[in-house]
């Protein structure tokens, strides 16, 4: 039976045998944890799934010798390179078989619909193991131009030994942004995952010592931001921590980094970015999909959501109707029924968390056009309706603040100038839309963005071949393509005296 056939009640049924990974995964098995167990608790009914055993810093400790001894033993950092791309396609392999358990424990760790786990998430999770995979033994190094008495030589090294911390919202996808570059270069990897979401990073470690990857080169140290994230951040063995998460824990991380050994430290951070529609848009149906898609996907809970929304005050009024019917359509449902559009919230304390972001807007006198409220509290889960606000001032927190939920704010605007001058009020600066049909416009105003990503006509759209990252409070390095490999790689110059 493939995924096309399967109904919510298949679903349910499989769920009902579904095995749950409890232990933090070091040196090729799974082991004890000492720290206090978390909760691994189903967002779509409110109960526990399992108990997971979180790290505690002497379970770091022991995971980043593991990991250190691994690296200077060379036991996949020196191996051949077609036998270690060989490894890495085996466990896009091993992804692919596994596709349905893997999408499953996605959603009921997290609560996204399985739709979206199993014909996105793990499609792109598989691509980018494989992309990588095949790009590890394509990489030159150079020879630089001197004098014939010389010769430069420019290698690309592995660092050693790389932390990945992960956000809740796509705990699998988010991992494979940095597990797969940092093990083709050769590094060794500890991967913490978020700790509402261990379960998938758990199996992913599983996997990987299946394919080949040698004990101790991959492990996973599930536990909690200030415990187990802390004690990697201050750890003075590791030599890179990748992060990708709230701007503050960044800020954390950074600190932590000039309070032991200077890690290099590369962070993906928050957003709150705009959505730019012109009066000249080229398709007001298809750029309404991409405004409700665009923040209402994975219940609001992106970092590159569009939730600010500028529709230039001529096509106003029809583009929010063609808003408002879409918002109607995607109203939450039982996350393993492959019709829901929309899941549930991560977990309880982020559902009100957001719920009280509403509430202080309508507070403040902000227009409430669709939504603003809990649903489906009979579940037991943390369902919350696609809601849109209207004329929300620039200044207020509705618009400054990253609400992580199904939260869009729209206002119109009058000029080119204006719209710019909306869309760059932010601390942040991750990613931005636009639409229009002027060629000449669509250049100009992308190039006049404070971001890291702009698209024009679309949203969302990507591939593992572009990168992705911001600037300012945002974050810096970029996640996928060939550039993520600058992360976990340092340049080496060696120069021969040949004469």
């Amino acid at each position: 039976m493939n995924h096309h056939t399967l109904t919510k009640d298949d679903w349910h049924q499989r769920a009902a045998a579904l095995s749950f990974p409890d232990r933090p995964f070091i040196d090729g098995e799974f082991v004890a944890g000492d720290g206090e167990p978390i909760a691994a608790v189903n967002p779509a009914t409110g109960k526990t799934l399992v108990h997971v055993q979180s790290c505690s810093p002497e379970n770091i400790d022991q995971a980043v010798r593991v990991a250190r001894d691994t690296y200077e033993r060379g036991v996949w950092r020196t191996m051949p390179l077609l036998q270690k791309k060989n490894v890495l396609l085996r466990l896009a392999a091993l992804l692919n078989e596994h596709s349905h358990e893997l999408a499953l424990l996605e959603t009921m760790d997290m609560g996204k619909p399985i739709s979206d786990t199993l014909l996105f998430d793990l499609p792109e999770t598989i691509r980018c193991f494989t992309w990588y995979a095949e790009a590890l033994d394509k990489l030159y190094d150079n020879i630089a131009p001197t004098d014939a008495h010389a010769l430069a030589t420019i290698t690309r090294e592995p660092l050693g030994v790389v932390a990945a911390v992960v956000p809740w919202n796509y705990p699998l996808m988010m991992a494979s942004w940095k597990v797969a570059p940092a093990l083709a270069m050769g590094n060794s990897v500890l991967l913490k995952p978020a700790e509402q979401s261990s379960l998938t990073a758990l199996r992913l470690a599983e996997l990987a010592t299946e394919a080949g990857i040698p004990p101790g080169v991959f492990n996973v140290t599930p536990g909690t931001g200030p415990v187990a994230g802390k004690a990697l951040g201050l750890h003075p063995d590791v030599d890179c921590l990748s992060f990708t998460g709230s701007t503050q824990t960044g800020k954390y991380f950074m600190q932590y980094s000039g309070q032991s050994n200077l890690k290099q430290v590369w962070l993906e951070c928050g957003g709150k970015s705009p959505h730019i529609i012109f009066d000249d848009c080229p398709d007001l149906d298809r750029a309404a999909l991409a405004a409700a898609t665009g923040i209402f996907n994975n219940q609001g809970e992106v970092c590159i959501a569009g939730s600010r929304l500028y529709v230039q005050s001529s096509i106003y009024d029809a583009f929010m109707e063609k808003l408002d019917q879409l918002a109607h359509t995607m109203h939450p449902g039982d996350p393993l029924d492959p019709t829901s559009m929309m899941g549930a919230m991560v977990d309880e304390q982020h559902m009100q968390r957001v719920l009280d972001f509403i509430q202080v807007g309508l507070d403040d006198g902000a227009q409430l056009r669709t939504g603003g409220g809990q649903v489906r509290a009979d579940t037991g889960g943390y369902y919350i309706q696609p809601t849109i606000f209207e004329g929300v001032e620039p200044h207020h927190v509705l618009m400054r603040e990253e609400v992580f939920g199904p939260v869009l704010n729209a206002t119109r605007f009058e000029t080119e100038d204006e719209a710019l001058t909306l869309a760059n009020d932010s601390p942040y600066g991750l990613g931005a839309g636009l639409w229009t049909q002027n060629l000449a416009r669509a250049h100009r105003v992308a190039g006049q963005l404070r971001v890291g990503l702009v698209w024009v006509n679309c949203y969302f759209d990507g591939d593992i071949t572009v990168p992705f990252g911001g600037v300012r409070q945002s974050g810096f390095g970029r996640d996928k393509s060939l550039h993520a490999l600058d992360k976990y790689s340092s340049l080496k110059t060696t120069w021969i005296r040949l004469d």
